[in-house]
């Protein structure tokens, strides 16, 4: 292992997941399983030393992910670790749950949450009263049908920047906000009975997709109206809004980066 003569290098994954049955990313101390605590403990044993992550997106208990991004620094010379065998090594470990699905050095400045412009989550649908037994642990099955062009009408008011208290979980810290911008929210019908919500933000509160979903559910069953959404954002009140959605629906599926943080480095499979 390298010496301290030199500066940390610091690594940057891009890493895939399946959110059942782990208690989220964030590691925990009690020996809770999490996706954290299941990817430090495999890199740990390939670089033998301690691991610690930065993430861009610190999903919840049961959500996954397709995209997530994180970085961590290790005291090893860039000659001294080889990404390839790296990657192919905790995959090995951790596959099919847990996937590195990029390795690379990260580019000077790169801070996998800070440095994100932008964060892509999709939450997928099964509006069928049939179960679908191949998508139970990925989709939520709402079995009345659903109105999916009062879905989409409701989308509208949410894009900009707007106080989402509404849907936030927590009310904001006194030296926090719970303003975010939104930069696309739409509805896909995917055929098959399956829908599917993407929404881009600059960054989301906590249950905060889930929240909006769980809404947006609310008027395609008729329970509230597209034309209340504008309402509901203004009134800043979390009982205004539909319950959360539940987690199995939903994927961080994408972090967006400055170009020159995008970074180049040695991979098995780059990130789409």
């Amino acid at each position: 292992m390298g010496g301290g003569g030199h500066p940390p290098l610091r690594l940057r994954l891009t890493i895939a997941y399946k959110g059942t049955g782990y208690s989220g990313f964030a590691a925990q101390s009690d020996g809770v399983a999490t996706v954290a605590g299941a990817l430090s403990g495999a890199m740990e044993k390939v670089l033998k030393h301690p691991v610690r992550f930065v993430v861009a997106g610190r999903t919840d208990a049961g959500v996954h992910a397709w995209g997530n991004v994180v970085h961590f620094d290790s005291p090893r010379r860039p000659d001294e670790v080889d990404l390839p065998a790296l990657q192919r090594a905790v995959n090995k470990m951790l596959r099919p749950d847990v996937v590195v699905r990029e390795a690379q050095v990260a580019p000077p400045g790169f801070d996998a949450r800070h440095s994100a412009t932008a964060r892509l989550y999709r939450y997928t649908i099964l509006n069928s009263d049939v179960p679908d037994p191949f998508v139970v642990d990925t989709a939520w099955q709402v079995e009345p049908p659903l109105d999916l062009r009062a879905m989409r009408a409701a989308c509208d008011p949410l894009l900009g920047e707007h106080d989402f208290s509404s849907f936030c979980r927590k009310p904001a810290a006194p030296s926090g906000s719970n303003v975010r911008r939104l930069i696309d929210a739409r509805w896909v019908d995917l055929g098959d009975q399956m829908l599917r919500f993407d929404v881009e933000a600059s960054s989301f509160c906590q249950q905060m997709v889930r929240s909006l979903v769980g809404t947006l559910i609310d008027v395609g069953m008729g329970r509230k109206r597209a034309g209340e959404m504008s309402w509901i954002v203004r009134s800043r009140d979390r009982a205004a809004a539909g319950q959360p959605a539940p987690p199995q629906g939903l994927c961080l599926w994408k972090v967006v980066y400055p170009p020159e943080l995008q970074g180049r480095g040695s991979t098995l499979n780059p990130a789409s």
